[in-house]
């Protein structure tokens, strides 16, 4: 007589719908699996959206510099600008001073053939030598002036004589003694003169003349008496 093994014969539980555990849990499955493939996804936006702002400040900063070094750039440009005009300036100034005094040395031998010209000694091959040294001096820039019976100007004449004459109304140069000389507006010597000055009590030439006009009028009118 055999023995029954016991629990070989018993079947296993089944749920009241007849659905096996493993049925249950495969749609929880299915649900966990959503969720955990949905929280990747919001996490790579919000990853991104802090990307974005980074690069925006990344860019707010490049543009900040740029404004900078182009600014640098514009300062360094002013001011090598004023550099250039600066030195073209001192360049210019030091080539006058510098012809100013050659021609400064040169104005007593300039002074010595005005008056052999006006002695008729300018003769031969001093003469060409003399026309040679002038035309060199005028093309350095120097200039003659001072001219008998000019107004007296105190910033380009000096009066060495006065004297009073009844024909001038105002002071006049009435003789040049040595001759003014300058380069463009600079004088590097003023024309040395005499200055003659109106005579005083004298009334002017016009009204001189007035006066004498009148007298002759006087003269001409027929007499009522």
């Amino acid at each position: 007589m055999s023995e029954e093994t016991p629990g070989f014969d018993e079947k296993p539980e089944v749920p009241a719908d007849g659905t096996p555990d493993d049925d249950a849990a495969e749609p929880k499955a299915a649900a966990s699996s959503k969720e955990e493939a949905a929280a990747p996804a919001g996490d790579s936006a919000a990853a991104q959206g802090v990307q974005e702002i980074a690069l925006l400040a990344q860019l707010d900063q490049a543009r900040t510099a740029l404004g900078e070094r182009t600014a640098d750039l514009q300062r360094l440009q002013a001011e090598y600008q004023n550099y250039r005009r600066r030195v073209e300036r001192d360049r210019i100034a030091v080539k006058e001073i510098a012809v100013a005094s050659l021609l400064t040395e040169l104005l007593p031998t300039l002074d010595d053939i005005g008056r052999a010209r006006e002695h008729g000694e300018l003769v031969g091959g001093f003469k060409s030598v003399a026309e040679s040294l002038e035309t060199a001096a005028a093309k350095m820039g120097l200039q003659q002036f001072g001219k008998e019976g000019e107004p007296f100007d105190p910033t380009i004449h000096e009066a060495l004589m006065h004297s009073y004459a009844p024909d001038v109304t105002e002071d006049t140069c009435v003789a040049i003694l040595q001759p003014g000389y300058r380069i463009g507006e600079r004088t590097i010597r003023p024309a040395r003169v005499a200055v003659a000055e109106p005579q005083p009590g004298a009334a002017p030439k016009s009204e001189a003349a007035e006066g004498e006009s009148a007298s002759d009028k006087d003269a001409d009118a027929p007499d009522k008496g």
